[in-house]
């Protein structure tokens, strides 16, 4: 019986909004696994935001040794074999984290390796949105009752980052290698300039590698706070679980904004189907263009500021 099992590794590896969709899946796990000692394999960005978590008892790092490095996969190998894991649940199900399943010798495993002995094998799994996908797994392996993602574990001072008690976050960045996943800077520079014009403080956040798409904002409106490279994720959290508002391109910290209940205008091009990986919530709104940069600033300010997804009484233009 699946309570009698001592021990269990879940293994999400990543990107960021990936992991924050994981979080009711992961829940859901340790919930069914109560008495069980549960390890979470993750890769270093987020093996810090899931260990603050209530959901693993220990977190491992993989740094996905490939090929070329072939002592470190061996040596993965024989870690993950000795953990003497008697389930796994891959929440990754992606060709690496399906060959974890031959390296640790085929233990019992949910997800879509070959051969392995609770299989998503719908063959329409890749046209669901990824909690559904998950939803659809973890029903095969016994566990129906799947919440969605809470993050009332996901608190941090944030008095030292400074931001005004009315602001809005904007995320101007996303991953590099998919600049067409970005609204224009020139774009967040004018959003963020109405929204300073109504009192409220553009607050912009992102990593280090992006700010330069950041400070380029900043110089539009100087009004607003860069954060960039100063936030971990536990502070991102607690930043949106305060904001009136965060609008920005379909990235990891818009799903933790829209997780954390924050009001959330994510913006798409034809580069991602926000069907199957938009943030969900009662308070998520999405915009969509081919090409972000026909959205209009006009729009985003219509959709964001004036339609009344805003939590707190922003005055109006």
């Amino acid at each position: 019986m699946a309570a009698d099992l001592r021990r269990i590794l879940v293994i999400k590896l990543g990107a960021f909004g990936d992991v924050v969709l994981a979080l009711g899946p992961m829940a859901a796990i340790r919930r069914h696994h109560a008495g069980a000692h549960v390890t979470v394999l993750t890769t270093a960005p987020y093996a810090g935001f899931l260990a603050a978590s209530p959901y693993a008892d220990a977190m491992w790092v993989d740094d996905r040794p490939g090929w070329a490095r072939p002592w470190s996969v061996l040596a993965l190998g024989r870690r993950l074999r000795a953990g003497g894991f008697e389930r796994v649940y891959d929440l990754q199900t992606s060709d690496r984290s399906s060959f974890y399943f031959r390296l640790m010798g085929r233990p019992a495993w949910s997800g879509i390796a070959r051969g392995c002995s609770l299989p998503h094998d719908d063959p329409g799994r890749d046209r669901l949105h990824t909690l559904d996908r998950q939803h659809a797994q973890l029903a095969i392996a016994g566990i129906a009752d799947v919440p969605p993602p809470e993050l009332g574990w996901a608190t941090a001072p944030i008095g030292h980052l400074g931001p005004r008690p009315l602001f809005a976050i904007l995320v101007a960045g996303g991953a590099a290698t998919r600049p067409v996943k970005r609204w224009p800077a020139a774009h967040f520079g004018a959003l963020a300039r109405s929204l300073a014009a109504r009192g409220v403080q553009p607050v912009l956040v992102g990593t280090a590698a992006e700010a330069d798409v950041i400070a380029a904002v900043r110089a539009a409106c100087p009004a607003a706070l860069d954060l960039a490279g100063r936030t971990s994720l536990l502070d991102l959290a607690t930043l949106a679980r305060g904001a009136a508002l965060a609008i920005g391109n379909d990235s990891g910290p818009m799903h933790l904004a829209a997780a954390v209940g924050c009001p959330s205008l994510v913006l798409f091009s034809a580069a991602s189907d926000p069907a199957l990986t938009a943030p969900r919530g009662a308070h998520v709104r999405v915009l969509r263009e081919a090409s972000l940069t026909d959205l209009t600033v006009e729009r985003v300010v219509a959709a964001g500021l004036d339609s009344g997804l805003v939590r707190a009484e922003v005055p109006g233009p």
